[in-house]
């Protein structure tokens, strides 16, 4: 009887025993699985707000948000001493207009204290030059920084008044002071900023000096450029009509003696 007692004990501890080891192996298993879960999952900075174009980076700017390792984009922070710097240290500023939720990017910040200006948003090998325009050359206020153009040039006087398209496809940086891509607003400007190249900006510079300049704005998709011929108003003033039949010549006929014969028409 003792004896059934212990057998009955001793396996009652092995099956105590084997069930604490299973346990202890399932735990460790999820718990290097959670590890290696975590381990996928980058913290990366971006903005808690809209950060305007120029605008000082500051800490209520910033919020931290979980990102896929595998698909972190190149250039992002991850600690915030490298977007805030120490104590006292020229601040870093918004390069581009960040919108909410963005990842913060060394390409679209500044270097600590770097002045932000127009220039850093040109492409390569480009330049930032002005025309004047007006309510009716400037698309009655509707050009936006971020916007496309095709700059036309209107000279002469009356009969001998022409127009030409002389840039396609130019982008607008700035209007008036504003560089903002993001602004809805619609004003009457007085100058427009575009990107061009060299040669266009001779161009550009040329065409102010001969006439008067206006933009057409373009569409986001489906325009086509070509080279397009100068169009004078005597273009526009020709006109080709049928002659009615009521107007049409009449004809008598004259004779002269007995064989000088000839039709002659009467208008």
């Amino acid at each position: 009887m003792r004896i059934g007692s212990i057998v009955m004990a001793l396996a009652g501890l092995s099956v105590a025993g084997g069930s604490v080891y299973a346990a202890q192996r399932y735990w460790a298993q999820a718990n290097l699985a959670a590890q290696a879960s975590n381990s996928s999952i980058v913290r990366v900075l971006a903005a808690s707000q809209e950060i305007p174009f120029g605008q000082a980076i500051q800490s209520h700017m910033l919020m931290t948000i979980e990102w896929p390792a595998e698909s972190v984009p190149a250039g992002v922070f991850t600690d915030r001493k490298d977007v805030l710097g120490e104590a006292g240290v020229d601040p870093r500023r918004a390069k581009s207009t960040l919108a909410q939720g963005e990842l913060l990017l060394k390409s679209k910040v500044s270097g600590f204290g770097e002045k932000v200006t127009i220039v850093q948003t040109l492409g390569a090998n480009t330049r930032a030059m002005a025309i004047k325009v007006g309510a009716d050359t400037a698309v009655g206020g509707f050009v936006t920084p971020g916007d496309f153009v095709d700059v036309v040039l209107t000279q002469g006087r009356d009969t001998s008044l022409r127009a030409v398209t002389i840039l396609q496809n130019i982008k607008v940086i700035g209007v008036d002071q504003s560089s903002d891509t993001q602004s809805d607003q619609t004003a009457i400007a007085r100058t427009v900023t575009l990107e061009v190249t060299p040669d266009q900006g001779q161009r550009l510079a040329l065409a102010q000096q001969a006439g008067t300049l206006s933009l057409s704005l373009r569409t986001l998709e489906g325009a086509i450029d070509e080279p397009l011929d100068s169009l004078r108003l005597s273009d526009l003033m020709r006109e080709v009509s049928p002659v009615p039949e009521d107007t049409k010549a009449s004809t008598i006929r004259v004779r002269r003696g007995t064989d000088d014969v000839q039709d002659v028409e009467i208008n």
